[in-house]
């Protein structure tokens, strides 16, 4: 049934940071888990902390803002917002250390990996630990006791302190009766015992975390003096870079500047300990001038993504995923040139399922061929240690031309980026930064080939980044082709992001944020329109976010008009699916799995008419409008056909890690009426099929 299209301005689009703290949930599933090893089960609830650190640091001053009352407009509607958001971060964090108490930490106990607090820890433990912290622990802690003259100091964004209320009068015979330890980010946060006093019953490992121990010897660092209450403590701090590009002559270095301040930013959260007394809390939230709401008082240690560094003290292959090794491309054969290969037919590779590896091979066979004369690539993230920038400065070494557009706001990548620009420019590459108030997301690698006469581009083109570690934990599409039409276009593109020149008629890439939005609504529309005249229409669009309203009410249409629409979603989606009467024909759905889903897919069918693009940009505003993206057509139809089998079929009929978006806006596991052992996990369909 159609509804009347009046309707649709008024139907209500799902709140964003919402979605984005229900995929947390979904991620935390697989912390409680039991089918999952242990110490994986670990790392994905350090993946939820790591998240909602992000989360704070990027979208939490805003709310804040409101708490506080500097938002006049709606200011009603925006309070219940924020109260509502606030609920629901209590609710996530407070779930997290639930799971972390009653379930991880007993389970890690009963298999030898022993989390000791002061409590637990024997005669010989506590005396290693007392020699451990008079050696490598106090002469780095120097206590802030204040007053007038030692005001509170500036404590670092996400760092470890603690905060003691102290009983008796100073040296001077004063009543200061507040201190501060600012704890080093160069101690490790987790300590491993040595065997002869850490082994519990004979067997596995203990460690102790820093908190604890300091918080065993706090007494130590105040002689004469008792410590009445005490708390750790870390802030979470706005993180976003204020940067006015237009008022900025050298982007980089202005960029570095401001990075010594990112430590320092707005306060947007405070954690303490569950014990803290409301007389700490209260001074702490002053201090920081944070809402009541801002406060988490935590059962367990403030910075609980670092128990991270359990994963690897332990060093237990049993309780990991089996080692995965990633497959070379089929349709590649490692005896041949790449070159050859490509200029007889395009190639796919589905990581990490496939490997990255063949687009260094095809990158180290170029820096290695005197014919190839330029080499040009888009770096958004890499890593600080890169083999691929490594083969850059060896074709810089080797003659060849190199232009390098390297995105300096790759958020809290920037410093890896900017050393690398520097690194390459400082032996005669040439380096730029792309647009003046637009990131480049791209991910494009280009090399021209002198052939005879005349000169043939090679191309590769990728849903996500430059990043051989990543490259195996995310799973992505990499195409590669020396199709001339897409190839030229590609060239247009790195010319326009050098020279800032009007970017020509391209033939087959889609670029933003020129035309990429237009035309994902044109084609929306057009299978809106043909299902509206009674052709079969279908869509099916893979991506990490939809959080775009132009195009989420462009796909609502387009349901009402009878297209049937499947989105795969693994983050934020802010379309209601499955409402009665006006979104029946969208299904949403959001696969979690071992693997990071990244690629993004785009599928559009009417009648017998298909078209299937890949791309770098998910279905955001800023993807659309504030960045650099591209969007390229898969015109071959045995490699659409695989993209279609492998990155929108299988994940259609995952039932063991998807999840699907119910009416009442909640998710539900595709599954959870299946035995277990019917359940279909696409990644491992995947990887049985490529392994």
């Amino acid at each position: 049934m159609t509804v009347p299209l009046p309707i649709l301005p008024l139907l209500p689009l799902l709140d964003r940071d919402q979605s984005i703290l229900q995929f947390n949930e979904r991620v935390l599933q697989w912390a409680r888990a039991d089918d999952v090893p242990l110490l994986e089960r670990l790392r994905f609830l350090c993946i939820v902390s790591s998240n909602l650190d992000e989360f704070f640091e990027v979208r939490m001053e805003q709310h804040h803002a409101v708490a506080k009352q500097l938002v006049t407009m709606q200011a009603g509607e925006s309070k219940q917002h924020c109260d509502a958001l606030s609920i629901s971060l209590h609710r996530v964090v407070e779930k997290q250390y639930k799971l972390f108490n009653e379930q991880l930490i007993p389970a890690l106990d009963k298999q030898g990996i022993h989390v000791l607090s002061h409590g637990d820890r024997n005669a010989a433990q506590r005396r290693w630990v007392k020699n451990y912290f008079e050696r490598e622990v106090r002469p780095l802690l120097i206590p802030v006791g204040l007053d007038p003259s030692h005001p509170f100091p500036q404590v670092a964004n996400k760092s470890l302190n603690f905060i003691v209320r102290l009983k008796g009068k100073d040296a001077f015979g004063r009543e200061n009766v507040i201190a501060i330890v600012k704890v080093p980010r160069v101690l490790p946060r987790l300590i491993l015992l040595p065997d002869k006093v850490g082994c519990k019953d004979g067997h596995g490992i203990s460690v102790v975390a820093l908190s604890s121990v300091i918080r065993a010897h706090l007494a130590d660092l105040f002689p004469g003096r008792e410590p009445s209450e005490f708390s750790q403590f870390r802030v979470t701090r706005n993180s976003e870079l204020a940067l006015d590009e237009e008022d900025v002559r050298d982007l980089r270095t202005a960029l570095r500047q401001s990075l010594q301040h990112r430590n320092y930013g707005q306060a947007v959260r405070l954690e303490v300990s569950s014990g803290c007394s409301h007389f700490l809390s209260n001074f702490l939230l002053s201090q920081f001038d944070l809402p009541r709401q801002a406060l988490y008082s935590v059962h367990g240690p403030v910075n609980l993504s670092r128990f991270a560094q359990l994963i690897d003290l332990a060093s237990e292959p049993r309780l990991l995923f089996p080692p995965y090794q990633s497959a070379w491309p089929a349709s590649l054969n490692a005896q041949k040139s790449i070159f050859t290969e490509l200029s007889e037919k395009d190639v796919l590779i589905h990581q990490p399922f496939e490997s990255f590896d063949a687009v260094l091979a095809l990158l180290r066979e170029g820096v290695n061929d005197p014919a190839v004369l330029s080499i040009r690539l888009t770096v958004y993230r890499t890593g600080a240690d890169s083999e691929m920038m490594d083969l850059l400065r060896e074709a810089v070494r080797r003659g060849k031309e190199v232009l390098v557009v390297v995105e300096l706001k790759a958020r809290f990548d920037e410093e890896a980026n900017i050393n690398w620009a520097e690194a390459l420019e400082s032996i005669g590459a040439q380096v730029v930064y792309g647009v003046v108030g637009l990131k480049t997301h791209c991910k494009m690698l280009l090399l021209t080939r002198k052939e005879g006469r005349n000169l043939r581009r090679y191309g590769h083109l990728s849903t996500g980044n430059y990043n051989a570690r990543t490259a195996k934990l995310y799973t992505d599409v990499g195409y590669l082709t020396a199709d001339p039409d897409l190839t030229r276009d590609m060239q247009a593109v790195f010319v326009h992001l050098a020279s800032q020149t009007k970017l020509l008629k391209l033939e087959k890439l889609w670029v933003a944020p020129f035309h990429l939005q237009d035309k994902l609504l044109a084609m929306i529309a057009e299978t809106g329109r043909a299902a509206a005249k009674g052709v079969q229409g279908r869509i099916v669009l893979k991506m990490n976010a939809l959080t775009d309203e132009g195009l989420t009410r462009a796909l609502i249409l387009a349901g009402q008009q009878g297209v049937q629409i499947d989105l795969i979603v693994r983050g934020a989606c802010i379309l209601p699916a499955q409402q009665a009467g006006v979104t029946d024909n969208i299904r949403v759905r959001s696969v979690v799995g071992r693997f990071l889903e990244h690629s993004r897919v785009f599928y559009f069918r009417s009648g017998e008419q298909e078209s299937l693009y890949l791309a770098s940009a998910d279905l955001m505003n800023r993807n659309m409008l504030r960045r650099i993206e591209v969007a390229w057509p898969v015109t071959d139809a045995l490699l659409r056909q695989r993209i279609i089998d492998e990155c929108l079929v299988a994940y259609l009929y995952d039932t063991k890690d998807a999840w699907i978006l119910g009416a009442d806006g909640q998710y539900t596991l595709a599954g959870a009426k299946l035995d277990p052992s019917q359940q279909l996990s696409a990644q491992y369909a995947l990887m049985r099929r490529y392994g």
